[in-house]
């Protein structure tokens, strides 16, 4: 049935098959798969009187599954209280990291990226402005990303074309011959320069002319934008998609819980079957106190579909979800299960699966989040960075970089008096220092800077 769908929605030869590809699973993703079916689910029979099959009938029923599987692995990943922090053994560069990742909104945009790169890629952009530091997700869809040959993770150049309305530019302060036809817009990044054309129009082959008015120097000497790759897997500049091998389980659930609710609403209005001869004459007035009178050789009965038949498709949309869930890896926990966990660990057990989903997204994302924070520190060097509060000096461009990342699952007050005991017995027969015991659990107690924790606390000793 996928594949049906997709048959349905218009090609354009003008755009790569990667494009195209993309723009189904983000259909999919926003819940806009069926729009380009043209009947609704309870349009039976067309104008000309002719049956309607299924296959051209946008469901009544849409279970958002792939919408639901993203959400949770995104969240486990980088929601409230499960985001990483950037770590250096350079104080100076710890301390800059953090004030910029608050002050640019680096958890929402890493929560924006991972959203949107759940369909197989996202590019994440470094702009520095008035010696600020913005971050601003885009959408690969029609972004072309060109590698170096000599380092294939180190990116050359990155070009984003697409067609887009005529009057759409013109409100963008663009002078345009002809306002109703469809136009290219491209822009291109590089290490220097992030080059802006002049929009052409669709079908007119040109030579792509500079906009020297919206073009800027950047001059950063490295391509300000952070190449993700969703999932291990995919191919070319994309990783594989979250919800791919879900979407066909997912479309079987939308057709038949709407085949359920229209079962349903036929079972509140049956049908009258008379078989004639009947006796009755006249206008027939249905309901409970009215009976029908037939001849000896008529009959009457009333159509109903049977309740079980629902109780039966509910019970197999509970099964395949179930089957979609494990194949992506998704999060299948109920109520019940909840309700026996006891710690934090008996959780991330129950949720395994999902758990292996994050872990694998925290390698592709948490490598984009390294390589966002190395472009901060180089950014450092070319201009004079600042937050509200203060000015950031030029940063160690040497000082390396690691990401500390919480654990999966908020411990209980039990599991953090195991954690104290274990790490009070590692540090009194040292096995490990008191500032790596206290590093461990700096997550848990929302401790920033270890090293000054440890100062407070030896002055509160010493008094």
């Amino acid at each position: 049935m996928f594949e049906t769908i997709c048959g349905l929605i218009p090609i354009d030869p003008d755009y790569a098959e990667r494009s195209r590809r993309l723009e189904i699973l983000k259909r999919v993703l926003e819940g806009r798969l069926y729009d380009v079916l043209p009947y609704e689910f309870h349009e039976e029979r067309s104008a000309a009187g002719e049956y309607i099959q299924l296959r051209y009938r946008r469901p009544s029923v849409r279970y958002p599954l792939a919408r639901i599987i993203v959400d949770d692995s995104v969240s486990l990943v980088f929601g409230d209280g499960h985001f990483p922090t950037l770590d250096s053994e350079d104080a100076t560069v710890r301390a800059a990291l953090a004030d910029i990742a608050k002050e640019a909104g680096l958890n929402r945009v890493m929560l924006d990226a991972a959203l949107r790169g759940s369909v197989g890629s996202v590019a994440i952009q470094l702009r520095v402005l008035r010696g600020r530091v913005f971050l601003q997700v885009l959408d690969s869809t029609y972004l072309t990303p060109c590698w170096d040959a000599e380092e294939p993770d180190t990116l050359v150049s990155v070009t984003e074309a697409f067609k887009v309305p005529g009057r759409v530019l013109a409100a963008r302060g663009y002078t345009l011959a002809d306002e109703a036809s469809a136009y290219w817009f491209m822009r291109r990044w590089d290490i220097d320069t992030e080059t802006w054309y002049e929009p052409w129009p669709v079908g007119h082959q040109c030579v792509p002319v500079v906009d020297a008015v919206r073009t800027v120097q950047h001059g950063l000497g490295f391509v300000p934008l952070v190449w993700i790759r969703n999932l291990p897997g995919g191919e070319g500049a994309d990783g594989s998609c979250t919800f791919r091998s879900a979407i066909e389980t997912t479309i079987e659930i939308d057709y038949q819980l709407s085949q359920a609710g229209r079962g349903l609403k036929y079972s509140s209005d049956p049908t009258l079957l008379v078989r004639e001869p009947a006796a009755a004459e006249g206008e027939l007035i249905r309901g409970g106190g009215n009976a029908l009178v037939v001849s000896e050789k008529g009959d009457a009965k009333l159509l109903e579909i049977n309740g079980t038949a629902a109780s039966a498709v509910i019970e197999y949309v509970r099964t395949l979800r179930e089957l979609a869930l494990e194949g992506v890896h998704g999060n299948r926990a109920s109520a019940e299960r909840l309700s026996a966990a006891q710690s934090g660990r008996a959780l991330e057990l129950m949720n395994q699966g999902l758990v292996w989903l994050a872990d694998n997204m925290r390698v592709s994302y948490g490598t984009g989040l390294l390589e966002l924070g190395r472009m901060i520190i180089r950014a450092s060097n070319r201009y004079a960075l600042r937050t509200h509060e203060e000015r950031i000096p030029p940063l160690d461009v040497s000082a390396r970089l690691s990401l500390k990342w919480p654990r999966w699952y908020a411990p209980t007050a039990e599991d953090r008096l195991h954690d104290a005991q274990t790490l009070r017995v590692l540090a009194a027969a040292g096995g490990i220092s008191k500032a790596t015991a206290l590093k461990s659990i700096a997550d848990v107690y929302d401790i920033e800077d270890v090293p000054a924790e440890m100062a407070r606390i030896a002055d509160e000793r010493a008094t």
